[in-house]
């Protein structure tokens, strides 16, 4: 793990009372969730706000479904990272957020939303999310998560044909006509904005354990600043 040290309350100065952001990035397939779930499970689920940012995909009903899918969802351009943004200084504020709802067999933003409310810790998991300076500047902590690109792509096919309910060869063919061109591009980049660079995803324990220690030091932090200022 290639590491830069972060003091307990973040990187970044914020008004007291204000909660942390936490924010992961890496290639698809590279390890993202699980290490959000370790963080969750270990910081406790109900201390941490955890936001995909996959959700905030945008919306394209002047599109037909044909169009849609052919859409590049692998530039950052394809997400609604404004959106995320406001969500994420409300959130930081202590305001509840309405996360809207991606269908990634239609490629449409549901109507229904599901409501977000602030905890202690605010998790953004994301394969472009150190790819846009708004989101590196309201992070406390910027992790990368580095995965070989043979080892992302099977998870990925894994993924999007059991849980997406997507063709096998769908998968493949964005795979290379997009994921791949734009993890290059940008993805692959935006290492250099982390503070700490985790090798091999969820696999590396070691890792995961020492992450997972310096966000609770960064929640508890937070609770006591909360205490002295109530």
């Amino acid at each position: 793990m290639s590491s830069n040290h972060v003091e307990p309350g973040g990187s970044i100065d914020r008004p007291p009372g204000h909660i942390p952001v936490i924010t992961i990035a890496g290639g698809t397939g590279s390890g993202k969730t699980t290490i959000a779930a370790a963080i969750e499970s270990v910081v406790g689920a109900d201390r941490v706000t955890l936001i995909s940012h996959d959700s905030y995909y945008r919306d394209r009903p002047d599109l037909s479904a044909a169009e849609r899918a052919n859409l590049n969802f692998d530039h950052p351009e394809s997400l609604e990272t404004e959106l995320l943004v406001q969500h994420l200084d409300q959130l930081s504020t202590g305001n509840p957020v309405d996360i809207p709802i991606y269908d990634f067999v239609e490629h449409r933003r549901l109507a229904d939303t599901v409501q977000a409310v602030p905890r202690e810790i605010i998790l953004v998991e994301g394969v472009l999310s150190l790819v846009e300076e708004s989101l590196r500047s309201r992070s406390a902590l910027c992790i990368y998560v580095d995965t070989d690109d043979d080892v992302r792509f099977i998870r990925r096919l894994h993924r999007d044909v059991h849980e997406r309910g997507r063709s096998m060869e769908s998968v493949i063919d964005q795979y290379l006509t997009t994921v791949r061109p734009m993890h290059i591009q940008f993805v692959r980049p935006s290492r250099r904005h982390a503070d700490i660079i985790v090798p091999e995803g969820g696999h590396n324990i070691r890792a995961i354990e020492m992450i997972c220690a310096q966000i609770r030091a960064m929640a508890d932090h937070g609770r006591s600043q909360r205490e002295d200022n109530a």
